[in-house]
């Protein structure tokens, strides 16, 4: 019986209860060591009735062996990793050691290990507990927390259990105190006097595991009141000093090797090793060895300090193990450890090594480096970073070190962890010691590192001093986030001394482009060669060499190609920033809910990675789409909060995006003066603060706006430079786009628009969104010739994609347009696919493009029973009851609407 632990038992109720019922949670139980953490969690794991219970504990001693936990923890339900995505099934198959094919990828691993809790969970649900959670190793705890915090429509009740402050992100926390007096008095004896009770916890704080503790080492004096209690009290450590003290030499032993190593064989074999100058357990003598050591061993659990879990020794608490630890000697210590070492293998011996070792040891540096890259193969960067880490330590080569110190900052990079990636690096430059080569590598990490998370034009400054073509492609990708066109010239010149290639192609051809505006012939050629591209970055190079050219549809279609590549292909790291530019493209493309679906993943992603200017991304294009929505409160919270990243480092391109959705926000509402006001200030920022490419994207909405507030000089500039920047566009979108802003120009907004250009807009869309904004100013402008009768075929054409969209100021306008060209009546609306959320349109999406469960959980990072819980959801939305009525509604809403048939 749990006492004075009523709220919390509540809590613990309601997450469970919720789960049971599809509505997953997770909860950290937070508190100090005693407080009842594990009782609790022991209560938890028995309150869920028929659900599955798994468990594990963090153990100090494993805490640096990458997914030792997640081994423990997942080992009972290994035989369903066949119902994986086999993307999925493999990252978790090569973490857990079981033959998988590595991928590196920890979102790609993580999203495996939440398919198998899911999976686990069938039919009763699923109760997930993990005590000690600071011990977790990391790998371990980031998949874990990639999971905890994606339960909504899980039936997964996850709770962790965390002493003292260990950072636990995106999880909600219930903070344990000690007992209140009450409930503290009842652990104590009835016939203990009440002013002995009201002391004792005053004086521990109601922890109980202090309590019982203290009570056992009191004399029948102290306990009646007849004596005074200790002072001070004993507390943490000290609880079981005493006890361990007076533990026999081969007691103190094995409890030394089990505070270090939980294997229990391990633990025995070590013992015989070390007692008494025995020989080893192989040799003569061995049985008697060992039956010392458990002897040892019985000892110790009669003392209720240990107890034999299977394969595994534990202590009763885990202040006992501290208690054991503090009090041997560092030389004692050691000996264990080299002990251990010398009948341990792979990455126990290593860390044993390593806590054995005393000065630099290039053997044990050179072990430590190989159990990193076993980590890093399996998506342990954070394992692999301590272990790089320590390795460094132990080397006495300072080039060797450098090396060492610069992977273990990339590892630490890719396992999110950018604070500690930054310190290893500015470590590894200290010991470079001149090598050119290494100073470069080093140099581009820093580079890469100010491009994800700091200053972006710092990120210029530092990957411009690279001379490999690589380090350039980089300086000219920072250089183009931060808008600094004379600085993508100057790179594109020096990438022209390389010899003829895609990337060279791309890179000379885009300076060229800013320069003199000669470089479309090499860009042309660079994207002839899109055929031979395999990696989500030659796609998104490709995808800048079209937006170069003016051609924003192919743009959006490169990218959208990016974007799979890098799902499928363990793109390790940098799946956040792919995501900005598809998200982009979807939206550029009129698939807004797509796009939000994309930018709401990516701000996840890059908030786990600790990419702080992909935040920034993924905000500026969700206020983009709230303010095609109209959401003004949303698109502007999202605006300040890209702002507030972009401006100070330097991240030109999305404070423009950001700028750019405030405008729109005006030009949706009409308000066009404001518009057009916000336009200007977007075409005038500079490197920094805004981006050329910002600027040229939304001319043809900087047109709109200064027709609209009246300003035809503005207009004719705009176009102008609109002009020069499509002068080399040869797609169709293009030049609708094109034709469109100059007939806006023709004439100002009271007069009749030359119809015929707009009509040729339409005839040459192939963006529908596009098209139905062309198709209400068609329709505006010809309503107020008089023409009521031309106009309503494109108002209601536009009015129906605006609905579809989603972007319901547009659609407010187009149907206000209609009314008062003489159409009262509410357009009819059909099983329109608005009423989906964003994951549910992108579920329904890949449905119709033929994909299975499977293959929408590999690619959209869910798992297969999520997708099939959207499903449900879906059907009775639309009124369907399969997937062939859901794949055949998305292809009729995605045909062009009806109404002039330029939709």
């Amino acid at each position: 019986m749990l006492f004075g632990r009523s709220a919390e038992i509540a809590a613990i109720d309601d997450v469970i209860s919720r789960a049971r019922e599809g509505a997953g949670d997770a909860l950290v139980l937070r508190g100090e060591a005693g407080v009842g953490k594990t009782a609790l969690l022991d209560l938890a794991a028995s309150r869920g009735g028929s659900m599955r219970v798994l468990r594990t504990t963090g153990v100090e001693p494993e805490s640096d062996l990458a997914f030792a936990a997640l081994h423990q923890l997942l080992r009972p339900v290994a035989g369903l990793l066949d119902t994986l995505p086999e993307p999925q099934r493999e990252a978790v198959r090569g973490a857990l050691g079981l033959g998988g094919g590595a991928s590196g990828d920890r979102f790609l691993l993580a999203a495996g290990v939440l398919s198998l809790l899911a999976e686990a969970a069938a039919p009763d649900g699923l109760v997930c507990v993990v005590d000690d959670f600071q011990w977790v190793d990391r790998a371990s705890a980031d998949a874990l927390l990639f999971a905890a915090r994606r339960l909504a429509t899980e039936p997964i009740a996850m709770l962790l259990a965390v002493r003292g402050d260990a950072p636990v992100k995106g999880v909600p926390p219930l903070r344990l105190g000690g007992l209140p007096e009450p409930a503290a008095a009842e652990l104590l004896d009835a016939a203990m006097p009440p002013a002995v009770k009201r002391e004792l916890v005053a004086a521990t704080g109601g922890n109980p595991l202090a309590l019982r503790e203290i009570v056992r080492r009191l004399g029948p004096g102290q306990l009646a009141g007849r004596e005074p209690l200790p002072d001070p009290l004993p507390g943490g450590t000290q609880l079981f000093g005493e006890q361990v003290a007076a533990l026999p030499d081969d007691a103190r032993l094995v409890a030394l090797l089990a505070a270090v190593e939980s294997d229990l064989d391990l633990v025995l074999r070590a013992a015989a090793r070390i007692g008494a100058g025995r020989p080893a357990p192989h040799g003569p003598g061995a049985a008697g060895a060992a039956g010392t050591g458990r002897a040892a061993l019985h000892e110790l659990e009669v003392a209720g300090l240990v107890r034999v879990e299977g394969a595994s020794v534990r202590f009763r608490h885990p202040l006992i193990r501290s208690a054991v630890h503090e009090a041997a000697a560092p030389a004692s210590r050691r000996a264990a450890h080299e002990a251990l070492a010398g009948l341990s293998e792979g990455d126990r011996s290593a860390w044993h090594l390593a806590a054995a070792a005393l000065g630099q040891d290039e053997s044990v540096a050179a072990a430590l480096t190989e159990t990193a890259a076993r980590a890093r193969d399996r998506g342990g960067y954070g394992d692999a970073a301590t272990a790089l880490a320590r390795a460094a330590e132990l080397t006495p080569a300072p080039h060797t070190r450098a090396v060492r110190l610069k992977d273990a900052a990339m590892a630490a990079w890719l396992g999110g962890r950018p604070g500690q990636a930054e310190s290893l690096l500015a470590e590894a430059r200290d010991h470079a010691g001149g090598d050119r080569a290494l100073e470069m590598e080093i140099a581009q990490l820093r580079g890469r590192f100010e491009l994800n998370s700091g200053s972006a034009a710092e990120a210029v400054r530092i990957l411009a001093t690279g001379d490999s073509l690589d380090m350039l492609a980089d300086a000219a990708e920072a250089a183009s986030y931060v808008g600094d066109t004379a600085a993508i010239a100057e790179i594109g010149r020096r990438a022209a001394a390389f010899p003829e290639g895609f990337l060279r192609d791309v890179l000379t051809g885009i300076g060229l482009m800013l320069s003199d505006g000669t470089g479309h012939g090499m860009l042309r050629r660079a994207l002839r060669r899109t055929g031979e591209l395999t990696e989500a970055a030659g796609f998104l190079w490709a995808t800048a060499a079209a937006s170069y050219l003016g051609e924003a549809d192919l743009a959006v279609d490169l990218v959208a190609r990016a974007g799979r590549v890098a799902r499928v292909s363990g793109m390790v790291g940098q799946l956040p920033v792919v995501l900005e530019f598809v998200a982009t493209g979807e939206r550029i493309a009129g698939r807004l809910a797509e796009s939000q679906a994309i930018s709401e993943e990516g701000l996840e992603l890059a908030r786990e990675a600790g990419y702080a200017n992909s935040v920034a991304a993924h905000l500026a294009n969700l206020a983009v789409l709230a303010a095609l929505r109209g959401e003004e409160e949303t698109c502007r919270r999202h605006a300040q909060e890209a702002l507030a990243i972009a401006i100070p480092h330097r991240v030109g391109l999305r404070a423009g995006v950001a700028a750019y959705a405030l405008a729109m926000l005006d030009l949706g509402t009409g308000r066009f003066a404001a518009a057009h006001d916000r336009f200007t200030a977007i075409v005038a920022a500079g490197p920094g603060a805004g981006h050329p490419t910002v600027v040229w994207r939304s001319a043809p909405d900087r047109i709109e706006a200064a027709v609209g507030a009246g300003d035809l000089e503005a207009a004719r500039a705009a176009l102008e430079a609109y002009e020069r920047w499509s002068a080399q566009a040869a797609t169709a979108e293009s030049r609708a786009l094109l034709t469109r802003c100059r007939a806006l120009v023709g004439v100002g907004p009271e007069k009749e628009l030359p119809e015929k250009e707009l009509e040729e807009a339409l005839r040459l869309h192939a963006n529908p969104y596009e098209a139905a904004r062309t198709a209400l100013l068609l329709g505006e402008r010809l309503r107020r010739a008089h023409r009521p009768g031309e106009a309503r075929p494109h108002l209601r054409a536009a009015l129906e994609t605006f609905r579809r969209a989603g972007a319901e100021p547009w659609a407010r306008r187009a149907h206000g347009e209609l009314r008062a060209a003489g159409e009262s009546a509410e357009p009819a609306r059909g099983p329109a696919l608005d009423v989906l959320t964003p994951q549910e349109l992108r579920i329904a999406g890949l449905v119709a493009d033929g994909l299975s469960s499977k293959e929408i959980a590999a690619q959209l990072f869910l798992s297969p029973r999520t997708v099939e819980y959207h499903l449900y959801k879906i059907y009775p939305k639309l009124g369907i009851g399969t997937r062939t009525d859901l794949a055949r509604l998305v292809v009729l809403q995605k045909a062009p609407v009806a109404g002039g048939g330029m939709l």
